[in-house]
């Protein structure tokens, strides 16, 4: 089942179910991905989904971070319910011991000496850590290792 067709049937069970907040969250990653399609001019993959799912969820997490920093609880329970339900629908995220092996193997096999040589090994890990684990963690894992 591809990851478009997931999202319709998840759509079509929030209907159902009366779930307004999944049902919101779902028909905001169809709306991200109609656009995306109209965008680039070609009906996306699951490649494609799973990059607009994962930018959604990254907005989210900011979006959570400054509401903490405002005293807004009630923002950060709603921006943290819908990240919950984006990342069900992205692949299984990598922990952090995971990420650092990674960057481990990656830094090995490049070769990399020193922070100068951050974009090589960023632009090695970027294909096998998308919709997997956020960027943010993994440069910072990859500035504290190569330093």
């Amino acid at each position: 089942m591809t990851l478009k067709e997931q999202l319709d049937g998840a759509m079509k069970q929030a209907m159902k179910a009366r779930d307004d907040l999944r049902l919101s969250a779902v028909r905001m990653i169809r709306s991200q991905v109609k656009n995306r399609e109209i965008e680039q001019k070609h009906e996306l993959d699951d490649q494609g989904i799973i990059e607009v799912i994962s930018t959604l969820a990254k907005q989210r997490r900011e979006s959570i971070r400054l509401y903490q920093e405002g005293n807004r609880r009630d923002l950060v329970d709603k921006e943290e319910a819908e990240l919950a339900i984006l990342l069900g629908f992205l692949p299984a995220q990598l922990s952090a011991g995971e990420i650092d092996e990674l960057v481990t193997r990656v830094i090995a096999e490049s070769g990399a000496q020193g922070i100068k040589d951050m974009g090589k090994v960023m632009k090695a890990l970027t294909p096998l850590t998308s919709g997997r684990a956020d960027g943010k963690t993994v440069s910072e894992i990859v500035k504290r290792q190569l330093s």
